[in-house]
């Protein structure tokens, strides 16, 4: 998961490259460089400038039960830790700084086996640029909001949506997402068919956009009869293709049923009450609030966490290998000696023999293997 955060200084909207040049710059503690102009945080994350925004990211999290909720949980803990950096520089240069949420991005790899004639990244995207604008609105979107995007990037696909600053909302939100993707990843084709097959309702009218940036569609207010961020997502004023009207959360609802347990395999069991309880109206999304909460233009600060929940699922494999790698332990490999010296993407690190200076490059799946065989 990416979140991008534009940057203010006494209020003043602010570039980062102009106001740091580089991340080593904000944050006080050497970083592992990665490929680009990013930097891996001590806090296990990515951290990168952006056309004018800060953006953070989680390492690779495994597609395995409880992921929804490690990826939501990396992705607050890299805001915390770059949030407090900010709050150290602000003091050591007499000034205040606050993160406004900008936008949250949810990336899935598209896997070899299931890539087809018929089942392509692109067609993948399509179809779920049809299947998540509903309830990814009402989990995600606020008042102020003006698209859900899904883009095809090649070897995976990015959901693009509003920065959600209520961590358990944004929890319900890659739960929901990563359901649906890993859910329509197994239909047997990509076409638009399938959403008939599956009991997906569909609204009339719907026109997508094409992305504000890359290749991707967009679902804007200019997509459907009416702005769905301005609207009462309870009024039933939503046309359907079989001539049913029906509200935004009764049909989100529908939307994510055929997913429930893809969902709730990939998250867990309060995830899915949550959403339920969001799209039943009994629990708050934030399209409920007359206007954005104030809570976007300083995030960061307040991040609550169920600690039984986070007991429950602990530090996945890619996770311990990726902070052994960060705190620049040395790894040794039958009679060598390794060091870590930079992330080469989201999956593989390049070390260096510590006697001989020759590189090698393992993956993360190379690492875990190694480490556990150790034990």
């Amino acid at each position: 998961i990416e979140a991008e955060f534009t940057l203010f200084v006494d209020d003043v909207k602010r570039r980062p490259e102009d106001v740091f040049r580089t991340p080593r710059k904000l944050v006080s503690v050497p970083m592992l460089p990665r490929t680009g102009r990013s930097f891996q945080l001590p806090s296990g994350g990515a951290i990168y400038f952006d056309t004018g925004v800060i953006e953070v990211a989680t390492p690779i999290v495994e597609l395995e039960p409880g992921c929804a909720y490690r990826a939501t949980r990396l992705l607050w803990e890299q805001i915390r830790y770059v949030r407090r950096e900010l709050d150290k520089w602000s003091v050591r240069n007499d000034c205040t700084c606050r993160l406004q949420g900008f936008s949250t991005h949810y990336n899935f790899s598209f896997p070899d086996a299931r890539r087809s004639t018929t089942r392509t990244a692109s067609k993948l995207g399509y179809l779920l640029a049809h299947i998540l604008p509903a309830p990814v609105m009402l989990l995600a979107a606020n008042r102020e909001s003006t698209a859900v995007g899904v883009r095809p990037r090649g070897s995976r696909v990015e959901v693009t949506t509003d920065f959600t600053p209520d961590a358990p909302l944004m929890l319900a939100t890659c739960g929901l997402i990563t359901g649906v993707m890993q859910g329509v990843l197994h239909w047997p084709a990509y076409d638009m068919e399938q959403l008939g097959h599956h009991g997906i309702p569909r609204l009339v009218p719907f026109r997508l956009r094409k992305h504000s940036s890359r290749r991707g569609w967009r679902v804007l207010p200019s997509s459907l009869a009416r702005n769905p961020f301005t609207a009462d997502p309870n009024e039933p004023i939503w046309r359907l293709r079989d001539g049913r009207m029906a509200s935004l959360r009764e049909i989100a609802a529908e939307i994510t049923r055929p997913f429930r347990k893809e969902i709730r395999r990939l998250s867990d069991a309060a995830t899915v009450r949550h959403i339920d309880a969001v799209f039943a109206g009994d629990a708050r999304s934030l399209l409920d609030f007359p206007k954005r909460p104030n809570a976007y233009d300083d995030a960061g600060h307040l991040i609550n966490w169920n600690r039984r929940r986070v007991r429950h699922w602990a530090r996945s494999d890619y996770e311990k290998v990726i902070h052994r790698v960060i705190a620049h332990e040395p790894i040794r490999i039958g009679r060598n000696r390794y060091k870590a010296e930079r992330m080469q993407g989201w999956y593989e690190v390049v070390f260096c023999d510590m006697k001989t200076k020759a590189r090698r490059v393992f993956n993360l799946d190379d690492l875990v293997r190694l480490t556990q065989r150790k034990r």
